[in-house]
């Protein structure tokens, strides 16, 4: 089993650079590997449709209580639905998706869970947003194979990277 995480304030650019490097690596994936991934928009949506177009299974975690998912935004909704759609396996599991904690929670079990995972990292630390270094060092600490998706080219939006540390230590 297989899973993505990482930074959520891609350049469109960048979007574009990391989904081709993704479709590479499912590519020489064996046909048996299975892609997981916690429902929601943004990389979870992306893995997921390139995990079916490469013709491999998707296993889709949901929080377990289902009326969490009504207060998601639109477009996190509209992605539940199109994961639940493309899967052919579902988990449950407990987190809320509008709680960070509970959501790194998740994230630590699904890497767990896999052989490997695809790191969408510039190899930045942690800050009180993204999680992403957390989940790099949880994987390889679980002796997860971990390899790291950042092209050549790549970049993130300084607005969000601005709005994450200027909201550090606020909750969330």
């Amino acid at each position: 089993m297989i899973t993505a995480l990482g930074h959520a304030d891609l350049t469109p650019a960048t979007w574009d650079l990391v989904r081709s490097d993704l479709r590479a690596r499912l590519k020489g994936l064996p046909a048996d590997t299975t892609g997981l991934v916690r429902a929601g928009a943004g990389l979870s949506l992306e893995f997921g449709r390139m995990v079916r177009e490469a013709g491999r299974s998707l296993e889709v975690c949901l929080p377990e209580r289902s009326e969490v998912l009504k207060e998601a935004s639109l477009q996190e909704q509209e992605a539940q639905q199109e994961l639940l759609a493309l899967a052919e396996a579902i988990r449950v599991l407990p987190f809320d998706p509008l709680d960070r904690d509970t959501c790194v929670g998740a994230d630590e079990q699904l890497v767990r869970s896999c052989a490997r995972l695809l790191a969408v990292w510039d190899g930045s630390p942690s800050c009180g947003h993204d999680a992403t270094a957390h989940m790099v060092a949880y994987a390889r600490a679980h002796g997860i194979a971990v390899e790291v998706v950042w092209p050549a080219g790549a970049a993130r939006r300084p607005f969000d990277r601005a709005l994450r540390l200027s909201t550090r230590g606020q909750g969330r």
